[in-house]
C-alpha cells in the first residue's frame, strides 16, 4: 500500500509567514495553548512551507508555569516580540492575580499597531481590563463569563466556542481553540488545508462560530434551585422518549404551574421550549457525530415524523437536517478578512527556530502522507 501520497501545497510562493504571538500569563492552560499551537504546526507541515510562525513570549522573558505546573520556556520577553500579525493572550486560573499594569500597557500599544488581538481561556479577562473588547462580541470559558461581564459591562460576552469580530478573536478553553485555528487557516488558506489538518488529529468534526459551550446548569444556578436541576436532568435522560411536562412536575414534587415557573425565572424560556432545545441540541450532534440517517437521528431525539423534525430543526437551528450535514449553507463568516494581516506590508522573517521546527516536520513518518488536492 503506497502511502507517499504526494502534497500539493496549498501556499503559493508570494505567500508571507503570518507571525503569531502567544503572551502566557501565569497559570495558563496548557492544553488550550497546545490546542492553538498545533493546527500552525501541521499546517506549515502539510503545506510544505512556513504558512505561519508563533513565538512564546512572557512579560519578563522568563519561563512561565501552566496551570498543571509544568514550566514552558519562551521566546523572548513581550517588549523584544517580532513584528506581529496576531497576538494571542493565554490565560488560565487565577487570571485577575496573574498580569498587571505593564502587561496592559503593551496590549493597547500592541492594539495601536493594528495587530489582530486575541484570547484563549480565561484570556479575554486580561484584554477586557485593558480596555481592548468594549463593544466586541467576545468568547472566555464559561466560569468566567458571568465574572468577566460583571467587571466589564461595555463587553458583549456570549457563550460560543470562539467568537470573530473585526479585529479580535477571543476563544474559550480546552480544545476549542483548535476550532478557532482551523477556523482562521480556512480563512487564509482554505478548506482543504484545514480539513486535512482535521484529519490529521483525528477530529470528527470541526466547530464552528455557531457552536455553543457547554455550560453546566448547576453552574448557572448554583444550589439555589436544586428542583429545577433535576428537572433538566430528567429531561436530558429522556431524549428519545420526552417525558410530558406534567410526570415531570409530578417527579419532582411541583405543579405544572411552579415548573413553568422556575423556568421562565430562572431560564427565561418555557419548559417545552427548553425540552426541546436539548432534543435538537442532540440531533446536531448525532447528524454531526455519527452515520445515522436523519430518520434515525428523528427517532433518536423523539421526533414523530422527520417532517416535524425537519421543520423545528430549520426554525432552531437557521438550516435543515440536510444542509446541516453536508455544509451546503452559506458560511458568511469566511468572508471576514483579517484586517491585522495586510500581505502587502509583512515582512517575511526567517525564524531559526522556526526553520527548524519545519525541517524537522518534513522528516516525520507522516509527512506527505495525506493529500489535499
Amino acid at each position: 500500500m503506497n502511502t507517499n501520497v504526494k502534497i500539493t501545497s496549498v501556499a503559493n510562493t508570494s505567500v508571507k509567514t503570518s507571525n503569531i504571538g502567544f503572551l502566557l500569563l501565569g497559570d495558563y492552560s496548557m492544553i488550550a495553548l497546545a490546542s492553538a499551537v498545533e493546527p500552525l504546526r501541521m499546517a506549515n507541515q502539510l503545506s510544505g512551507k512556513e504558512l505561519y510562525s508563533w513565538h512564546l513570549l512572557s512579560a519578563d522573558g522568563n519561563s512561565v508555569q501552566a496551570s498543571d505546573g509544568m514550566r514552558v520556556e519562551v521566546d523572548a520577553p513581550m517588549s523584544d516580540a517580532p513584528k506581529l500579525d496576531t497576538l494571542i493572550v493565554a490565560g488560565g486560573i487565577n487570571i485577575t492575580n496573574n498580569y498587571g499594569r505593564t502587561e496592559l500597557n503593551w496590549l493597547r500599544a500592541q492594539a495601536n499597531k493594528d495587530v489582530m488581538l486575541g484570547s484563549i481561556c480565561t484570556g479575554a479577562y486580561t484584554l477586557a481590563d485593558a480596555g481592548l473588547l468594549d463593544g466586541y462580541d467576545c468568547s472566555a470559558h464559561w466560569e468566567y463569563i458571568a465574572p468577566l461581564q460583571e467587571a466589564f459591562p461595555k463587553v458583549n460576552c456570549n457563550r460560543r466556542l470562539f467568537t470573530h469580530d473585526r479585529n479580535r478573536l477571543t476563544c474559550s478553553g480546552g480544545g476549542a481553540p483548535m476550532d478557532m485555528m482551523l477556523y482562521v487557516i480556512t480563512m487564509q488558506h482554505g478548506r482543504a488545508l484545514s480539513g486535512a489538518i482535521s484529519d490529521m488529529f483525528v477530529c470528527d468534526r470541526v466547530r464552528s462560530q455557531g457552536d455553543q459551550q457547554r455550560v453546566p446548569l448547576r453552574h448557572l444556578l448554583s444550589t439555589a434551585q436544586p428542583k429545577l436541576v433535576e428537572i433538566v436532568e430528567l429531561m436530558e435522560a429522556n431524549i428519545e422518549e420526552p417525558i410530558e411536562l406534567d410526570e415531570l412536575a409530578s417527579f419532582v414534587s411541583v405543579s405544572r404551574r411552579q415548573l413553568e415557573r422556575l423556568f421562565h425565572r430562572y431560564l427565561d424560556c418555557t419548559p417545552s421550549r427548553y425540552y426541546l432545545k436539548l432534543r435538537l441540541d442532540r440531533a446536531r450532534q448525532l447528524l454531526k457525530q455519527t452515520t445515522l440517517s436523519i430518520i434515525e437521528v428523528s427517532s433518536a431525539c423523539g421526533f414523530v415524523s422527520t417532517p416535524h423534525f425537519s421543520r423545528c430543526y430549520r426554525k432552531h437551528i437557521g438550516f435543515s437536517p440536510r444542509e446541516d450535514r453536508t455544509g451546503m449553507w452559506s458560511d458568511d463568516s469566511l468572508n471576514v478578512t483579517n484586517p491585522g494581516a495586510n500581505l502587502a506590508e509583512q515582512e517575511f522573517m526567517v525564524n531559526q527556530v522556526m526553520q527548524n521546527v519545519l525541517s524537522a516536520a518534513r522528516t516525520e513518518p507522516s509527512f506527505a502522507s495525506v493529500s489535499i488536492n
